[in-house]
């Protein structure tokens, strides 16, 4: 960057800087960014300034197309669009690849812009004649897709789909994943003609982030049976599925995949096996993958997350609120869900004071706003330690409207500590929110019947019939084989019932103590 700036500087004083020489110039400023030397946001900058200073240059599109592109690659979408104007104020007219790049670079725009500015966007590509231009059309459905306007990329999709290439596939069932319509992603992957590693991870991936974590892993063990190879995008979608499930077994083998296939370099994939072992409660392997990742210098914030959340989840406060001093130590700046850990922590460990202490420190010490996550910490710390009036008042005064989970937090409190008075008015606003739950009516009903307040159970019935408003049942997960089987109270659904309950009998006669054994207990001798 130096050099390239000493250049610049001999041409100017010495007045021999041609057209090609700046045009050779911004171009080499811009392969900065792309080999990753020096300050890439700073070359970038340079190149468009000194593109501003030369007129000759104003028409050129394949320079504005590489600026483009590069301010693209830094994830600056308002520079795209504002580089995109000043090119045709400039009488600059774009070509295919000008709307290409700035498709790409509109789809990272968040939150999305109002779907009259997309469509507008595809309106001018139209009218500048670039109607059949495959890629550029690919480019603008993926914007679409990205910015969830599923309905625009559905129609263009349908529109383009003879001429549709994997990649675009790909893209569309994206879209609906990510809108959260897997069953509509689900139908067009069934669709499509062929398939690619790529399609496999976006179904995958989707699933999991969408709680269909058992989809996810079925989707793994299908495509595996389809002979391709999770790569390690794949492998990093489908491990935090197996740790909502609890499926150690499952996840180990994907592991012994990743590092065996060379997968585990990738930190995504470290973090989520880090992840996957501190939900699992393997408290001790997490801590080994937590140092592997430090050892090979690519630990990151997300890494000292997920450590936190694993240690503060299974009660090491000790330990959590250590591994936060060692974070400030390093240099690591705390983030949103650093201070859940941390709350977590004192929650489970009864530390109040410590609790706020680190409540007040977000915004004081970090600039972090306390956000509903923290709020309900807050709110379940004061609630276990008997505090239900201080907890009630944080929720009254919370600047933002307190969720389901906040107060189901706070009746929870209340059942704990029997205060039926504060349970009645967090029923009622829970109860606004989730009409058609029926925990809450449950919980309250319990209350009232340890405070023999009769009357209120035979009113919360009344109301739980009138609603039809039926308790679910509970399910248990049990993995076997690689497999996830989900089992429900009186199951006979399960194609081998007939030998888990054969299995599940022989071990109730084996645990059921003998009848000499329960007539002579008082014989036994007294140690």
């Amino acid at each position: 960057m130096l050099q390239l700036k000493q250049v610049h500087a001999y041409t100017l004083r010495n007045g021999d800087g041609s057209i090609d020489q700046t045009k050779s110039l911004i171009c080499h400023l811009l392969e900065l960014n792309g080999h990753g030397c020096g300050s890439t946001t700073t070359s970038i900058h340079y190149a468009d300034k000194l593109l501003h200073h030369s007129p000759s240059l104003h028409r050129s599109v394949f320079i504005h197309n590489r600026l483009i592109q590069a301010y693209s690659s830094l994830h600056q979408p308002l520079r795209c669009l504002r580089l995109f104007s000043i090119m045709s104020l400039r009488g600059c007219s774009p070509n295919h690849l000008s709307f290409t790049f700035l498709f790409s670079a509109v789809a990272s725009l968040s939150p999305s812009p109002l779907p009259g500015a997309a469509t507008a966007l595809h309106a001018r590509f139209l009218r500048s004649g670039f109607g059949s231009e495959a890629f550029a059309l690919s480019a603008l459905l993926d914007m679409y897709a990205k910015l969830r306007l599923l309905s625009s990329a559905r129609q263009l999709f349908d529109e383009m789909r003879t001429h549709c290439d994997v990649p675009t596939w790909n893209s569309m069932v994206a879209g609906y994943a990510r809108c959260g319509d897997m069953d509509g992603a689900a139908e067009l992957f069934r669709l499509m003609p062929s398939r690619n590693v790529i399609s496999w991870t976006t179904m995958v991936s989707g699933y999991s982030q969408n709680g269909r974590y058992s989809d996810a892993l079925a989707t793994l063990l299908r495509m595996e049976e389809g002979g391709l190879n999770p790569n390690e995008v794949t492998i990093a979608s489908v491990l935090p599925a197996c740790a909502h499930l609890g499926a150690l077994e499952t996840g180990e083998r994907i592991i012994t995949y990743a590092r065996r296939n060379g997968c585990f370099d990738s930190v995504f994939v470290s973090n989520a096996v880090l992840d996957l072992y501190g939900r699992c409660g393997q408290i001790d392997a997490a801590k080994d993958i937590f140092g592997e990742i430090g050892r090979s210098g690519k630990r990151n914030s997300c890494s000292w997350n997920s450590m936190i959340m694993s240690l503060a989840i299974h009660g090491r406060s000790d330990e959590v609120l250590d591994l936060y001093n060692r974070m400030q130590v390093e240099g690591i700046e705390p983030e949103d869900i650093t201070f859940v850990g941390l709350l977590l922590a004192c929650t489970h460990a009864g530390l109040v004071d410590r609790g706020r202490e680190i409540y007040e420190s977000m915004e004081r010490d970090h600039g972090i706003a306390p956000k509903l996550e923290h709020y309900g910490c807050m709110v379940d710390l004061l609630g276990r330690a008997g505090m239900l009036p201080e907890a009630y008042s944080l929720v009254q005064t919370m600047p933002i409207k307190p969720d389901s989970v906040i107060w189901g937090t706070l009746l929870g409190a209340c059942s704990f500590h029997g205060n039926l008075e504060l349970a009645e008015k967090a029923a009622m606003s829970l109860m606004e929110l989730e009409p058609s739950n029926p925990g809450n009516y449950v919980i309250l009903s319990n209350i009232y019947a340890s405070s023999g307040k009769w009357d209120g159970v035979t009113r919360l019935r009344k109301i739980m019939r009138g609603g039809n408003i039926v308790k679910t049942a509970g399910y248990s997960c049990v993995e076997e084989g690689g497999r996830i089987h989900k089992f429900i109270v009186g199951d006979t659904s399960h194609l081998r019932s007939n030998e888990i309950y054969f299995v599940l009998d022989a071990l109730s006669a084996t645990m059921k103590p003998k009848r000499e054994d329960v007539e002579h207990k008082d014989e036994l001798p007294i140690l």
